[in-house]
């Protein structure tokens, strides 16, 4: 077994509880850096890097400062969409929309190290999902969210249940999560919650961290 193999094995553990999403779209409301900082303090184990609106450079020099920020085995650092940005940064993995290149071939162009996360919306794309082998799937929206206006409909914890059933991969609940709802999402089957607005809109972004990771605390 090669050492990249046992990096990403090793990297595999992670993937439960609270999946921190810096969306770069919040970075004029509160610094990104400063919620990196309380995350890694927190003891949150996966971020996220998502920017849909800036030019390839500046999304670049942004994620490359956030990168740097993430100490060797404390944090995994995902970055949404690119391919290309996550080489650039040496993320641990890339988080890829419907849309987005298809798994086998990102897998192709990042290599077996690399983790690879799909966004999947309902049954059949949880079904595609599974024949092209992603490491894990985000799931949703569970509930409406205001981060995204054109969202895909509503899944419902039902729905999560559901899908639950059909694979044995990592699965982040995501669209509108609130820590009041974690226990039963866990009940389902959700192995962790993938949370943007939740965090970065809070006016106390610690004691909001402690509330979306208690419930990983405690017993089901």
């Amino acid at each position: 077994m090669t050492s990249s193999t046992c990096g990403r094995l090793e990297n595999l553990l992670s993937l439960n509880g609270l999946y921190l999403i810096l969306d770069g779209a919040w970075a004029s409301q509160c610094s990104l850096e400063a919620v990196l900082r309380e995350a890694l303090d927190a003891g949150v184990r996966i971020v996220q890097y998502r920017d849909k609106t800036n030019p390839m450079q500046e999304a670049f020099r942004r994620a490359k400062v956030l990168r740097a920020m993430v100490p060797p085995g404390k944090m995994l650092f995902i970055v949404n969409d690119r391919c290309d940005l996550a080489l650039a940064v040496e993320a641990d993995g890339v988080h890829l929309g419907q849309d987005d290149l298809p798994v086998p071939l990102a897998r192709q162009i990042l290599g077996k190290s690399f983790l690879i996360g799909l966004s999947t919306h309902s049954r059949a794309q949880v079904l595609e999902a599974i024949a092209n082998k992603p490491d894990y799937l985000g799931f949703g929206p569970i509930f409406p969210t205001a981060t995204k206006v054109h969202h895909d409909p509503v899944v419902g914890v039902d729905g999560l249940a559901q899908v639950r059933l059909l694979t044995a991969l990592p699965i982040f609940a995501i669209g509108g999560i609130t820590p009041s709802v974690i226990p039963r999402l866990r009940k389902v089957g959700a192995d962790g919650v993938a949370v943007a607005s939740g965090i970065l809109g809070a006016s106390n972004r610690q004691e909001a961290f402690r509330q979306y990771m208690a419930p990983f605390t405690q017993a089901i």
